[in-house]
Order: C-alpha cells, then sequence, then structure tokens
C-alpha cells in the first residue's frame, strides 16, 4: 500500500510537471496587427474650437437634434487642410466637450458618449494618418463661461470684470486642466495601439486656442451691435488668459509626445469686432439666432455660436494645418504671412 501511494505521488508530481511546461510553453497571442490598409483618413476630436461652432452649415442632427447640440459644421478645419491622398475628412469633435468627453468613460456631451469610443471603431477599419485634438478649455479654465462672464460685466458696471473676477485664480484653474488632457491624449494613444498602430504610424496633434476678441477692436463696436466687453477685459483675454492656456496646452503636449499646433495667435488683426466689416473677420461677434428665442428648446442655445472662429477662420486654420502636417517638426504657429493668409511657421513663442 505504502508502495502504491509512493507512485501514485510520483505521478501526481509528473502531471504537475508536464500541464506547467505546457503553460509555460504555450504560445503568446500574437500581437495586433499593424493599421488597416483602408482609406487614408483624418480625424478631429475635441471641443468648440474643432467642432466648427460659428461655422455654418452643421452636419445633420448635430444642430438642437433631440438635444444634440455639438454643431459639428462642414467647413470645419479638418476639412479645410488641402492634403492630396486624404479619402475622408472625420469630425468627432463636439461642442462644448470637455476632456472626460474626449477620453474614455461615460461623461456624455450633448447626448454623444466617448470620442475616443469613436474612434477606436473607426481606427479598425480605417488608416487614420493624422488625429486633430482641442481640448482642455471646458474643463478647469471654463473659457467659454468666463467670455460670458466679461459680457455680464459689460452690461452691470457695478460687478467687477472678469480680469479682477477670474484673473487671479485663472493660473490654477489651468494648471487643474493640464493632468486631464494628459489622460485624454492617453486614451487616444491607448485604443490606438489596440488597434494595431504604433505612435509612428500616425501623427497625434494637439491645437491650443485663439484670442477670439482684443483690445484692439473697433470702440464704436464694443457693445451689442458687435462686442460687448470692458477694455481690461479684452486686454486680460488676449494678454493674460490666453497665453496662460497655452502654455498649460504646449505642457500636455509634451507630456503625451503630441505635435503642438500653436493659434493662440492666428487671429491678430482679424479678432470679432477688428475691422469695420464682418466678413473680413476671422471670429465671430455677438451672434444671435433670433428665430431660436421663440422656440423654447432652442431659446438657451441663442447666442451658442458668439466668439469662435467663422467659416474663413476656419479655412485659414485648415490652411495651417494641412501645412504641419506635412512638416516633421514638433511644434508650429498659425501665423499670418505677407499674403495675409495663416502659415505654419517654425517659432512658437515663448
Amino acid at each position: 500500500m505504502t508502495r502504491y501511494r509512493w507512485h501514485a505521488a510520483v505521478l501526481v508530481l509528473v502531471l504537475v510537471l508536464v500541464g506547467t511546461t505546457l503553460v509555460l510553453l504555450r504560445p503568446e497571442p500574437p500581437p495586433a496587427q499593424g493599421p488597416p490598409n483602408g482609406p487614408r483618413v483624418l480625424v478631429a476630436m475635441g471641443d468648440s474650437t474643432v467642432s466648427g461652432e460659428s461655422a455654418g452649415d452643421y452636419e445633420p442632427g448635430t444642430d438642437g437634434t433631440d438635444g444634440d447640440w455639438c454643431h459639428r459644421s462642414r467647413n470645419a478645419s479638418i476639412h479645410q487642410t488641402g492634403l492630396r491622398g486624404i479619402v475622408e475628412t472625420i469630425n468627432l469633435a463636439c461642442s462644448g466637450a470637455n476632456s472626460a468627453q474626449v477620453g474614455l468613460g461615460d461623461t456624455k456631451q450633448y447626448t454623444e458618449g466617448s470620442q475616443t469610443a469613436r474612434l477606436a471603431e473607426l481606427a479598425q477599419k480605417k488608416r487614420v494618418v493624422a488625429i486633430l485634438v482641442a481640448v482642455g478649455a471646458n474643463d478647469d479654465p471654463g473659457f467659454s463661461h468666463v467670455l460670458d462672464d466679461c459680457v455680464q460685466a459689460w452690461f452691470d458696471q457695478g460687478k467687477p470684470g472678469c480680469a479682477d473676477s477670474v484673473g487671479p485664480d485663472w493660473q490654477r484653474r489651468v494648471d487643474a486642466m493640464v493632468p486631464k488632457v494628459d489622460k485624454a491624449l492617453a486614451d487616444i494613444r491607448s485604443v490606438m495601439s489596440k488597434a494595431g498602430y504604433q505612435n509612428s504610424d500616425y501623427q497625434l496633434v494637439l491645437q491650443s486656442y485663439a484670442a477670439p476678441i482684443s483690445p484692439d477692436i473697433r470702440p464704436e463696436l464694443r457693445n451689442l451691435n458687435g462686442c460687448p466687453f470692458r477694455e481690461v477685459d479684452l486686454r486680460w483675454v488676449r494678454e493674460a488668459a490666453v497665453p496662460k492656456i497655452t502654455a498649460g496646452v504646449r505642457q500636455a503636449a509634451r507630456d503625451s509626445g503630441a505635435r503642438l499646433l500653436d493659434i493662440s495667435r492666428a487671429g491678430l488683426t482679424r479678432e470679432a469686432c477688428s475691422r469695420e466689416k464682418p466678413e473680413e473677420e476671422w471670429f465671430s461677434r455677438l451672434a444671435v439666432r433670433w428665430n431660436d428665442l421663440g422656440d423654447d428648446d432652442r431659446a438657451s442655445h441663442a447666442l451658442q455660436e458668439s466668439f469662435h472662429p467663422n467659416k474663413a477662420g476656419h479655412a485659414q486654420i485648415g490652411r495651417c494645418l494641412g501645412e504641419f502636417l506635412g512638416t516633421e517638426s514638433p511644434a508650429a504657429a498659425c501665423l499670418a504671412g505677407a499674403d495675409g493668409n495663416l502659415h505654419a511657421a517654425n517659432s512658437i513663442g515663448p
């Protein structure tokens, strides 16, 4: 009996060793295949800066249908690059989106879910060669709400201007924004990797924000006819708010290894209310969709298009983006050239 138990123990040990060997020798799962050989596409992700807010001609379903106010425009910059060999340009951006809605997760913006989750699906079917991202301003900075506060201060001279009410806290807000942008970009990198892409297989471009207004606006338009802002607030937006948020975006680009497209000075002399004729400007003035004011479901969005790059602005930024994608420079700024158009300049300032 003892002898039988000894043989049984040996047999069990052998089986364990064989099983362990089989586990160790089991081949690793094959690595994800490379990116698909499908049509070459450009993708835009983020908030109103790239969705095309104010550029008009919005994609069906994104102009208030069932609560979707993402305002994705067919005139958005991603559609204006002029790059050859690109079969399709796809805009996933949504006006008002923050980093959480751009990245992975359950956060929704105007009924739409994660933009990165949608990217994951299309990256497996189409050959994504570049991804443009503009995100962060709707996180802690709340830039669009700050501009609203600036306008409210113009109405009520007894209130402190946004330079005084928000300015002292602005750097803290920007600092809090950066890690959230980092996470959104990390999520994008993650889904692209799972789809079989190496970082070198596509360009990830993080775009900064432009100043839509400036202290150089025409005095006769510093009212409800165009730009109701106090001069001190106009100066703060251009000289403090936008440069600081640009520095935060630049840090996020470094953190993620993304390329940086700095558009902070893209609107110089072309800001809202800077010209006699609004069609010569690249940013919208105070915009009211009067027909929407009579509709309870749309009235709260009647001013949504105000102070964003307009159709002409998106055409200029799109041209600059196209030039930038054709270079290997890690960063560039969209600056007006001798021909008056925006071009990708190597110098991006401080």
